[in-house]
């Protein structure tokens, strides 16, 4: 038996010509994509400025990220938690009926696809052009952030969720059919146990990105913490920087095992 698998195995097919080609033509991109780098700009001031940077994050402010006002890092954060927390929330929301009408298995196919060009053209646009946009409309702050992270949730969050409607079993509704249930007690011992955890999976790992993405926001004058780090870092205040980052990487670390441990929960039951 072993003789043959190992015959087998010498008069298996060589590829070895493709896979040779193959590698040549990737390590080639890769040669021509760094071409594109520019280190010009890079020496000893880059890596001075990088020095100072990592210092003041092994150095920070702790005036400032102890201080509880609403210049301190403590409120700075919890506003940004919110702006994420409640976009998260409005956005999971409103992909509730997106999801519905783009499912194949509950709509005609037209319907279906109509839907599911909304919601492309929504996730088409990146988060920073929507702060943009809508900082032109409600002028900078949280209220700004609110309004981008609720409309960047839509287009993903409607994508988890037509993935659960889809996955329905529809067994069980036919179940609940045979027994004489109505409409309301279908969708109330039918649908929902079977969409309720993949939903919630869906929200909490969406506000995990909306938690990073409500930083960035921040740097175009929709609230949150960004806007005091680019300007600690344009001022060359290391210190500061290093301080609100500090802040970030405890609370980015304390949300994701949160997070963790609610979607494992909710996976297992």
């Amino acid at each position: 038996m072993n003789k043959q698998i190992e015959k087998a195995y010498e008069e298996r097919p060589r590829n070895t010509e493709y896979q040779i080609t193959v590698s040549v033509i990737v390590l080639a991109l890769i040669l021509w994509s760094g071409s594109a780098v520019d280190f010009s700009g890079s020496g000893l001031g880059g890596l001075k400025i990088a020095g100072n940077i990592l210092n003041g994050i092994l150095h920070p402010d702790r005036k400032l990220l102890f201080n509880l006002t609403v210049q301190g890092v403590p409120y700075l954060l919890l506003e940004t938690v919110c702006i994420a927390f409640l976009g998260t929330i409005v956005g999971a929301f409103l992909a509730i009926p997106l999801s519905f009408l783009s499912a194949s298995n509950l709509m005609p196919a037209p319907i279906a696809y109509l839907s599911r060009l909304v919601i492309m053209a929504v996730r088409t646009i990146p988060a920073f052009v929507y702060g943009l946009m809508f900082i032109r409309v409600s002028g900078p702050g949280a209220f700004t952030g609110l309004l981008t992270m609720s409309v960047c949730s839509i287009g993903m969050v409607s994508k988890m969720y037509i993935e659960a409607i889809e996955d329905l079993d529809t067994r069980i509704l036919e179940s609940l059919d045979a027994c004489g249930c109505n409409t309301f007690q279908k969708i109330r011992y039918g649908i929902l146990p079977q969409l309720i955890p993949n939903f919630a999976s869906t929200v909490i790992y969406r506000f995990d990105i909306n938690l990073r993405d409500a930083t960035v926001l921040g740097l175009v004058g929709a609230g949150g913490i960004g806007a005091p780090l680019i300007f600690a870092m344009n001022a060359y205040r290391w210190n500061e920087a290093g301080a609100i980052l500090v802040g970030l990487v405890v609370l980015v670390l304390i949300v994701e095992y949160i997070s963790t441990k609610i979607r494992v929960k909710l996976a297992r039951g």
